[in-house]
């Protein structure tokens, strides 16, 4: 399929991504994969949804869970998400999710669960070891090859899931025939990390998160606690920082290197710059708070946009569905292909 952008005419792709609701979410989630998925939308076939099936390895709650799931909807609507331009939906309103991903798991060699790093990872930070946390990489893997998505912007920290989700998709295609797309991988390297207030990245499990709506007194808070180092105020100070980095998400690239001077000039001090930051920021998501009151006021809107997403995103699924069963046998007794 052909489109006409502002770029010329370019094959249409089909982008694929999704968010977590484990916690409000923040300037990373905004820099790091949000902002580009609603640009996306302008350009491609976009198909971003609310992972609240990846949320249950961490979240038992059920009242959280919910309210995570429609805040992080009517969070994305407000940063310019368009239900009209895109497949928006909730993750456990598609139910051909779950059939996909046991399917897949019969393909799956237990050495390459073995090998994420991920894994790993949240078992250090103390998360009790379950089947859905180890098998995560393959519900993930459902996630995009049931909607055919060709392009996939990840972080860094999820690049292996990704080439995990290529490895399956390769293994069911090489068994059953071609049933799935081989996805590609899109990492923004100038926002690959966003790091948090303490200088790690930016992570709802660290903790170290700023949030892009709230009370003004809370979020300033949270700028003025940006870790810095105790350079003296008549040295230069080093721009490969959290406070830095922090600021330079919203500055082009003269701006930067206007900032990088700041840093480098005897006599700047960290509070200024975290007091200027602030306001840039507010000014910024001025616009997006002000839609995020209205979406709060009308949650009806919210939620019949997402019934929408899901009924658009369940006929791709279904459609490949259709392919997966037939390749592996199950259709039997049935007309379906």
């Amino acid at each position: 399929m052909e489109t006409i952008s502002f770029y010329g005419i370019f094959p249409m792709k089909r982008v694929l991504s999704g968010i977590q609701p484990s916690g409000e979410l923040h300037l990373g989630n905004y820099f790091g994969m949000m902002s580009r998925m609603i640009k996306y939308q302008n350009e491609n076939d976009l198909f971003c949804f609310i992972v609240n099936y990846h949320a249950l390895t961490t979240i038992q709650d059920k009242d959280r869970l919910m309210n995570n799931t429609i805040n992080a909807a009517m969070d994305f609507m407000s940063l310019g998400l368009d239900p009209e331009k895109s497949t928006f939906w909730v993750q456990s309103d598609v139910p051909q999710v779950c059939e996909s991903t046991w399917l897949l798991s019969n393909v799956v060699n237990l050495g390459l669960l073995d090998r994420s790093t991920s894994y790993k990872d949240k078992l250090s930070k103390g998360l009790t070891p379950n089947l859905g946390l180890y098998s995560y990489p393959v519900l993930m893997a459902s996630d995009i090859l049931l909607f055919g998505g060709e392009i996939v912007p990840v972080g860094q920290d999820q690049k292996q899931h990704l080439e995990i989700t290529r490895d399956i998709a390769t293994r069911f295609n090489n068994i059953y025939g071609e049933v799935f797309v081989i996805p590609e991988p899109e990492i923004e390297k100038s926002t690959k990390l966003i790091p948090g207030i303490d200088g790690q990245k930016m992570s709802k499990s660290y903790g170290n998160t700023i949030p892009l709506f709230g009370e003004e007194k809370n979020i300033r808070k949270k700028f003025m606690s940006i870790v810095t180092d105790s350079t003296d105020i008549q040295k230069p100070k080093d721009t490969d920082t959290a406070l830095f980095h922090l600021f330079s998400l919203f500055l082009n690239k003269s701006e930067k290197e206007e900032l990088a001077n700041r840093f480098m000039t005897p006599g700047m001090r960290y509070g200024d710059i975290k007091k200027e930051l602030f306001e840039c920021f507010w000014s910024y998501f001025e616009p997006f708070r002000e839609k995020r009151i209205y979406l709060e006021n009308h949650k009806d809107f919210v939620f019949d946009n997402l019934k929408k997403g899901a009924e658009k995103a369940s006929l791709v699924a279904e459609g490949y569905m259709n392919k997966a069963r037939h390749a592996m046998g199950l259709n039997f007794g049935s007309t379906n292909v």
